[in-house]
């Protein structure tokens, strides 16, 4: 299937039953399953490791950050109380709104919230972040996701990602074999090389990493610094 097919496919079901599914994961509803309990574990796990490399280095107020595929603003939204000037995106209409207004609901009043795919975000930022969005760019468009990333930041890129590994290829080679109603987009494994190089060629290196696993939940997290 084509990117654009792929791109269609993510607005359409974000905007749809899958807003309805992934705004109960990322919120505190009590209206989740056990998977679903167990990737909001995860992804909010991965959060708070950005969370925590922001305040150990203290300097999120008065910079530009530009958050793409925002969801419901679970990083963009800290990050705006931090005092950061936040710029934030997503394919979405229903995941920006809903982050728009979860923003207006605590008094953040330095975030703008928008509906844009990832390819057409503008502009130059101190800080570009990019958190499980990932797994739902095929693989061959990677490298480019990265560089378009990289053009954005003056300084520091902070993306997350499903690795490629043998233990995750198999289970999530297990996990389609039950569809069912939980059935989601389809979702993509990235070789750890390729994210590295695409950094590296567009003058970033690789400055701290993280991995979070659940049972239903595996994101490797790298920030990088431009060189």
């Amino acid at each position: 299937m084509s990117a654009v097919d792929d791109k269609t496919e993510v607005r359409e079901y974000f905007n749809t039953e899958g807003f309805n599914r992934w705004n109960k994961i990322y919120s505190e509803s009590d209206e989740v399953n056990t998977v679903q309990m167990d990737i909001r574990t995860g992804h909010d796990q991965t959060i708070q490791k950005i969370l925590k490399w922001v305040d150990d280095d203290a300097n999120a107020k008065g910079r530009s950050f530009c958050d793409c595929g925002c969801g419901v603003g679970s990083l963009a939204i800290p990050l705006a109380l931090r005092g950061a000037d936040v710029s934030a995106s997503d394919i979405s209409d229903s995941m920006a709104n809903e982050a728009a207004r979860r923003a207006e609901e605590v008094g953040v009043a330095n975030a703008k919230f928008y509906t844009s795919d990832l390819e057409s975000v503008t502009g130059k930022y101190d800080t570009v972040t990019c958190v499980d969005v990932a797994i739902h760019y095929p693989s061959e468009k990677m490298a480019e996701m990265v560089g378009h990333l990289c053009s954005l930041s003056d300084d520091r890129v902070l993306i997350s990602f499903a690795p490629k590994t043998w233990y995750y290829v198999a289970l999530k080679k297990f996990g389609e074999l039950f569809p069912g109603p939980s059935k989601t987009t389809r979702a993509y494994l990235h070789e750890e090389d390729i994210v590295r190089g695409a950094l590296t060629k567009a003058g970033f290196s690789v400055a701290r990493e993280e991995m979070t696993g659940t049972n239903f939940y595996f994101s490797r997290l790298l920030e990088a610094k431009r060189n």
